[in-house]
């Protein structure tokens, strides 16, 4: 156990507490109130009344999905509804514990080539131990582990590799339609040996290394085999493939399903993964069981979380210091001080850049400089981020993976930290943009500034946000009112540029970021489609800044990568298409000590990634119950 000031509360809270669950339980699960089926964002805190929480068991039970204790790791947070189905090529899963295939993949259920490591941005190997690029980067070499193996016994191979992106494709998944766009083919040269073709351009230049190296720790290798046996029950229908529920799954991660329905999934330990072979972890997982209760709101699983119901809970939890140090609970951040988190995500108020004013580089950085930030980091996200003064202004987040590939100082003069009224108003007093009419708003042209500032309702810390920079805005004679609709007419107006200001969310940390994240703040390559989840929802167009985001893929010497990421943080700072309203972690994380301990924390080797995704599954062979 890490003996930090939280730990040492853990020890000597956890035997009263345990105790207290024990005699709450007493070997049975109380009745719980059925959690309902709703969705909710993990980017965004929603508040309701607390709902009854079932107690997990200290024994045995014959209760409908429990478990012993002190052998289940307990989540919330992760998800939200019953499961659909066990398909890694389906858009409608909900099936976040198993596939959450995303930047950095979740690796309990199915595994990825490769563990992505947000700390220091490095990649460790799981189904394969190496790969290398060619000279000219058009093919990634990757050498599998020999040792894994799917549950059914069998090697996983170079061959399953391949038939997992030509189905991919075949069947025109998300993961095919995107990824065909940057890999040509996936070879299985033997059994060992995979070799991914880029897709290359006339001249027989890669379109775009960074898509091919983000495919290694994002999508899961599925068993020939077995997706051949899908195919012949589907008659290798393309919508029946992304349909079929592959509740007889074929996997080669630590865990296997094991009980589920509308109020709890819980996974079991597979006491035969390959794993425990010496070239990977060396041993299994210590929890033999991994559950999560379905709750109802964010409100009800932090309930459980300090009732010790919960152990690891991935979710905003509004001062969360309070936990441990008013109310003595036996829990614990990454961090122990502000902002307890690894921010990597940075929530961004995007203005549509051909709305009149709004349009004029002038009234944009006025708004930007005006914003009380530390305000909203305060308030709205209880100190859970870094301030801009203690991590300046760029398209970087505060990772010191990606804080090395700028020169801040070449930045400094184009910082604004917020809360200038005075600056902000002469900056526009000084464009000529004036209140003519005495109405106390400014106006172009004869039409006022007024706009309105969008983002879902019950997103209370986002509608915070809003709040504060609506109150910018009156401060420098801009209108600026706040719009919460619901969260489906949000994306609607978002995704089809009917907005005037919109509040969301940027990439995180990825092995293809902060290219990624530069790509969806300034890359005009999104501004002609139709629908755009993608990125710069703005419109903004910058063709130095495009030349720029052609070239980084490309790039692999890092004093270079260093030349170019600066030079698009001074575009970026200059033109202010967006601006970044906080810092924020990629997950939430708040683990309680009750049950178990030697969690991650700030100082490790193993990142804060809730002990399921990436590099972060490490954590769950080096955790120790507290009372063993």
């Amino acid at each position: 156990m890490k003996m930090t000031k939280k730990s040492l509360l853990a020890m000597l809270l956890a035997v009263s507490m345990t105790a207290s669950l024990a005699s709450c339980g007493g070997g049975t699960t109380t009745t719980s109130t059925s959690s309902t089926d709703t969705s909710t964002s993990t980017s965004s805190t929603e508040e309701s009344s607390a709902a009854e929480t079932s107690t997990p068991s200290t024994e045995g039970t014959t209760t409908a999905g429990s478990t012993p204790r002190n052998e289940t790791l307990y989540f919330a947070g992760q998800q939200w509804g019953t499961i659909n189905d066990w398909n890694p090529m389906s858009a409608n899963s909900n099936n976040a514990m198993a596939i959450g295939q995303s930047d950095i993949s979740r690796v309990l259920i199915y595994e990825t080539l490769f563990m992505y490591n947000m700390i220091d941005g490095t990649m460790h190997g799981l189904l394969a131990t190496d790969y290398e690029w060619n000279d000219d980067q058009t093919e990634l070499t990757v050498h599998m582990n020999p040792d894994a193996k799917w549950n059914d016994g069998t090697a996983v191979t170079a061959e399953d590799v391949a038939y997992t992106f030509d189905t991919h494709v075949k069947y025109s998944s998300s993961t095919g339609v995107d990824y065909a766009n940057y890999i040509d083919s996936v070879e299985a040269v033997d059994e060992g040996t995979v070799v991914f073709h880029a897709k290359c351009d006339d001249a027989g230049v890669s379109i775009n290394p960074l898509k091919v190296l983000e495919y290694l720790p994002k999508v899961y290798v599925m068993q020939k085999a077995y997706l051949q046996t899908v195919e012949e029950r589907t008659g290798s229908d393309a919508e029946a493939m992304k349909l079929d529920k592959m509740e007889d799954l074929v996997t080669s991660g630590p865990y296997k399903p094991y009980y589920d329905d509308d109020q709890k999934v819980v996974f079991i330990r597979d006491d035969n993964y390959w794993g425990q072979a010496e070239s990977m972890w060396g041993k299994l997982p210590v929890p033999k069981y991994i559950a999560h209760t379905i709750y109802a709101d964010n409100n009800a699983g932090q309930v459980a979380l300090a009732a010790g119901e919960v152990d690891v809970c991935q979710q905003f939890i509004t001062d969360v210091q309070k936990l441990w140090e008013e109310q003595e609970l036996p829990i614990m951040t990454y961090m122990d001080e502000a902002p307890y988190g690894l921010c990597a995500t940075m929530p961004t108020l995007w203005f549509n850049l051909t709305k009149p004013g709004l349009d004029q580089v002038e009234v944009r950085k006025a708004i930007a400089m005006a914003i009380d930030y530390d305000q909203i980091i305060a308030s709205a996200m209880s100190n859970q981020s870094p301030t801009f003064a203690q991590v300046p202004r760029s398209i970087m987040n505060p990772t010191e993976a990606e804080q090395k590939l700028i020169d801040k100082d070449a930045l400094a003069d184009l910082q604004f930290n917020g809360k200038d009224i005075a600056g902000a108003n002469a900056l526009l007093d000084e464009a000529g943009i004036v209140d003519t009419d005495g109405d106390g708003i400014r106006d172009i042209d004869g039409v006022n500034l007024s706009y309105k500032a969008e983002c879902p309702t019950g997103w209370t810390d986002w509608n915070a946000s809003l709040e504060i920079v609506a109150a910018a805005g009156k401060e420098i004679g801009i209108d600026i009112s706040t719009y919460f609709p619901d969260t489906n007419t949000f994306y609607n107006d978002m995704t089809t540029f009917n907005f005037d200001i919109v509040m969301n969310g940027t990439n995180g940390a990825s092995v293809s970021n902060p290219w990624g994240r530069a790509m969806q703040l300034l890359s005009s390559s999104y501004n002609d489609l139709e629908i755009n989840w993608s990125g710069n929802w703005g419109h903004y167009e910058n063709a130095r800044a495009d030349e720029l985001l052609a070239l980084i893929p490309h790039e692999t010497d890092e004093a270079v990568l260093k030349e170019y990421y600066t030079e698009l943080s001074q575009i970026y700072l200059t033109d202010v298409p967006s601006v970044s309203l906080m810092y924020r972690p990629q997950l939430f994380y708040a683990v309680n000590e009750t049950v178990w301990t030697n969690y991650p924390e700030e100082g490790d080797d193993i990142p804060p990634t809730d002990c399921t995704d990436g590099y972060g599954v490490a954590a769950l062979y080096e955790l120790q119950l507290v009372n063993p």
